[in-house]
């Protein structure tokens, strides 16, 4: 059966060795975060904070730090919920196999959302959000955040629960120019269904209603970050991966309350009133900085009898949301290889922040009658992937053919990687799309949300053997610092600080002039950076500076390379300028005098002992 609260898997939890309790009182600014990321790091067990200074409630965090936990959490409805995927995916499974699929009904069941009285147990009190915990998770951040929130939001051409939008979008508690109490942010990305709603109502001049829940079982925030298609309320999800139906009411203002959380803020967006939010460490690893998002009228504050505050550290991958990433692959792993006609996977690498780099797989099938192979059907599946959802949002796309190696996958990083190289031909198959749309949180590009996409495409017999060792013969310019070998065919190599795109412009035709004549056909990219033995001493290094800070239509260059017919090509090996620009944002540092306090939580007798 099913969790009915956050308290009860939290209990449960416990009882199964899966979570610790925090009995020290921790600071909400930074000590809480640090605390986390420590146990993570580890793969330790879930947290439990139970003294807060500042606030009244306790917390709890990591409850996804793993995929076992997560499994183990939904192990009484997971394979039913695989089911479910599947039988979208084929249904005519369920007339072959009837008694396989039994189950499947009973589940739907538990899919429909029920409405209860207004009697529920989140009415149990009212609270202010300066009472809840204040939680900083980087020094530079721009006041509390909320980071493991369910935004409700409704249609307003086609109200009512069925075609709402339940997502994770980070909230701004307090900090700038908030009112304490009476105002906080709410920050969205592309292509959030929030947004159709917020277009709608903008449009006839109305106020937005927003609920946020917190907490509640735990199929409820995992619904909420669920990719689930157009049409699909989340709601649903959430009542058949929980073995329990979404239960909620109307207050009477109106709002949307689910009646299992176990704490809901109220408030409306008004048109066109925003107000600076942010910085944020986020997921790329870097801060997302100050910019003007939609800014929501508190109205009320619910929470339960004994609530817990749910929350999580948004940080460079791998984060607690890796494992939420783990888990939706586990449960939708076929679903978009159905979608895309000749895909066979797709990975949005998380080392590299997700967004900014895709590795794929499809078919290559167009001309098979002849022997000389080349990208082609994949050029076609490439740009219906670039054109999906937040797929769409992706800057580089890495695609092979599956006829090459039918042994290869994309979530091994290095032979994935050396596929490509091993194959691909730089005075054709990259094909780039300039001045268009990015990641929110990216700022490798030109502007908020602007920058660049290519697409690396691979078909074909191998065409270069990578070096695995730089060569004696190989040399660069004395302004150039070390280079080291990062994998087969790919080599790091230290430049002066970046300055300006003259400057770079001037050091890579440097580059390309010493270069330009050097048998180099076992090299196949350069990756230009600041800390050359860093970003080639792991494999997530490499893939994290190179592809978070470079865009591609400006820091992609090539030796020998040319411009035919619009189209951009190089002879020699391809040099990717991933240094840190002016215009980028900070990267994430951790508080040295923090993490000495939390050693003292791992000493004998405190509650890490033996944890970190």
């Amino acid at each position: 059966m099913g969790y009915q609260s956050l308290e009860a898997c939290v209990n449960d939890l416990e009882k199964n060795g899966h979570l610790i309790r925090i009995k020290e009182e921790v600071d909400p600014y930074l000590e809480m975060a640090a605390i986390h990321l420590r146990v993570y790091e580890q793969q330790g067990p879930a947290l439990f904070f139970e003294n807060i200074k500042g606030s009244p409630f306790p917390a709890v965090s990591n409850l996804f730090g793993t995929l076992d936990r997560s499994k183990f959490m939904f192990r009484d409805s997971l394979e039913k919920i695989k089911t479910l995927v599947e039988l979208k995916n084929d249904p005519i499974k369920a007339i072959k196999h009837p008694f396989k699929y039994m189950n499947v009904a009973l589940t739907a069941l538990s899919a429909l959302p029920m409405k209860v009285g207004k009697t529920a147990a989140i009415l149990y009190g009212q609270t202010k959000i300066s009472a809840l915990p204040q939680i900083v998770n980087w020094p530079m951040d721009g006041g509390p955040f909320v980071t493991m929130p369910q935004v409700y939001t409704e249609d307003s051409d086609h109200p009512g629960i069925m075609n709402a939008n339940l997502g994770m979008y980070r909230i701004q508690l307090g900090g700038n120019d908030y009112l304490q109490d009476r105002e906080v942010g709410l920050h969205y990305q592309l292509h959030r269904g929030i947004g159709v709603h917020q277009s709608k109502a903008n449009a006839k001049g109305q106020p937005l209603k927003v609920s946020i829940f917190v907490g509640g079982p735990p199929s409820h925030p995992l619904a909420a970050v669920m990719p689930l298609p157009e049409g699909l309320s989340e709601m649903t999800f959430a009542g058949a991966l929980g073995n329990r139906r979404f239960r909620y009411f109307y207050d009477a203002d109106g709002f949307c309350i689910s009646a299992d959380a176990d704490f809901v803020i109220t408030g409306t967006i008004y048109p066109q009133e925003n107000k600076p939010e942010g910085p944020f460490g986020d997921h790329l690893g870097y801060y997302s900085l100050v910019h003007p998002f939609p800014v929501m009228k508190i109205h009320k504050v619910y929470h339960k009898k004994n609530p817990i505050w749910s929350f999580t550290v948004v940080g460079r991958p791998p984060q607690e949301d890796t494992s939420f990433g783990a888990l939706i692959h586990e449960i939708t792993g076929s679903a978009m290889p159905k979608e895309i006609p000749g895909l066979h996977e797709v990975n949005a690498v998380d080392a590299a922040g997700v967004h900014p780099l895709l590795f794929a797989i499809g078919s290559e099938r167009y001309t098979p009658y002849l022997n000389n192979r080349r990208p082609q059907e994949i050029l076609t599946i490439a740009n219906h992937i670039l054109g999906k959802s937040q797929l769409s949002l992706a800057k580089y796309l890495f695609i092979a053919a599956k006829e090459d190696d039918p042994a290869l996958h994309t979530h091994n990083i290095a032979d994935f990687l050396v596929h490509i190289l091993e194959r691909i031909d730089f005075q054709r198959d990259l094909h780039f799309h300039t001045n268009t749309t990015i990641d929110t949180l990216d700022y490798s590009g030109d502007g908020l949300n602007s920058g660049s996409k290519v697409v690396f495409a691979a078909a074909g017999e191998k065409k270069r053997e990578l070096w695995k060792e730089i060569p004696s013969h190989f040399s660069t310019p004395a302004s150039f610092g070390k280079a080291t070998l990062a994998i087969p065919g790919v080599v790091t190599l230290e430049g002066i600080p970046y300055t300006s795109t003259q400057s770079a412009q001037n050091e890579m035709a440097q580059l390309n002039e010493h270069l330009k004549s050097a048998e180099l056909n076992g090299l196949a990219l350069m990756v230009l950076c600041d800390d050359a033995e860093f970003t080639a001493a792991h494999i997530n290094n490499l893939v994290w500076i190179t592809f978070t800070r470079s865009n591609p239509s400006h820091d992609i260059y090539g030796i020998n390379s040319f411009i035919e017919h619009k189209h951009w090509g190089c002879i020699g090996p391809v040099i990717i300028d991933a240094r840190k620009k002016p215009h980028h944002a900070p990267e994430l540092i951790k508080d040295p005098g923090v993490e000495n306090r939390i050693d003292q939580l791992a000493t004998q007798g405190g509650s890490l002992y033996g944890v970190i």
